[in-house]
């Protein structure tokens, strides 16, 4: 089945020093591919500058929760972004990135092809290499050889056919995992499942993130 519109969801918590990046790639990235798509950011808990930012983006469906919990933000993401649409969910491919992060120009091309053949994409992150320690940044390369990051489940690169989240129950109202957790239910329930590192998305390098023992938590291990 073809898709006729991309959905993209975004989470967001006090991300007002990387948002504006993330929706101007996200901007670039949709003007890349011949399928309708929107964007939906969900401000969760934020008490800094966030929404001033998403205002610059009138494209950008905005809003606003107090859920303090990343799975929860993300199933709301999905849930209003197709009412909004009116597409079919078996013609509708879901995206999910992160506010800390940037996507490539060619992520959505990427997501399309898988969806050609699969009905979820599982894809590569990287952090920004430049805002980590000599010593971390050293072991994140030599541990990250080509094929590294396949079978590692990442929010802010995955992708899934609407009708097959819908079918599994969508993300769970978990404060971390909540990505894992979606694929493994993908794969019991028999869906097709494709995985590249090409177009890798770029996250944020910190070492102390919005959610406990996420990426930041990995990052941090690296010099231990």
């Amino acid at each position: 089945m073809s898709v006729d519109h991309i959905l993209i969801a975004v989470p967001a918590r006090d991300e007002e020093a990387t948002l504006a990046d993330c929706l101007r790639s996200l901007e670039r990235a949709r003007a890349a591919v011949p399928v309708r798509s929107s964007v939906v950011l969900v401000l969760d808990s934020c008490t800094d500058g966030s929404l001033d930012v998403a205002r610059r983006f009138p494209d950008s469906l905005v809003i606003e929760r107090e859920h303090e919990n990343v799975g929860r933000s993300r199933h709301d993401a999905v849930l209003t972004g197709l009412r909004a649409c009116g597409s079919s969910p078996d013609r509708t491919w879901i995206a999910f990135t992160d506010a800390d992060s940037t996507v490539p120009r060619p992520w959505l091309r990427e997501h399309l092809r898988a969806a050609r053949t699969a009905d979820a994409y599982v894809g590569a992150v990287v952090p920004r290499l430049a805002e980590l320690d000599e010593p971390r940044r050293r072991a994140w390369q030599r541990s990250h050889p080509p094929g590294a990051t396949l079978g590692h489940v990442h929010g802010a690169n995955l992708g899934v056919r609407a009708d097959a989240y819908l079918r599994v129950g969508g993300f769970l109202p978990l404060l971390v995992g909540e990505d894992v957790d979606l694929v493994a239910r993908l794969r019991d329930a028999r869906f097709r499942i494709a995985e590249s590192e090409r177009h890798p998305v770029t996250t944020s390098g910190r070492l102390s993130g919005r959610a406990p023992e996420g990426y930041s938590a990995y990052l941090r291990g690296l010099a231990t």
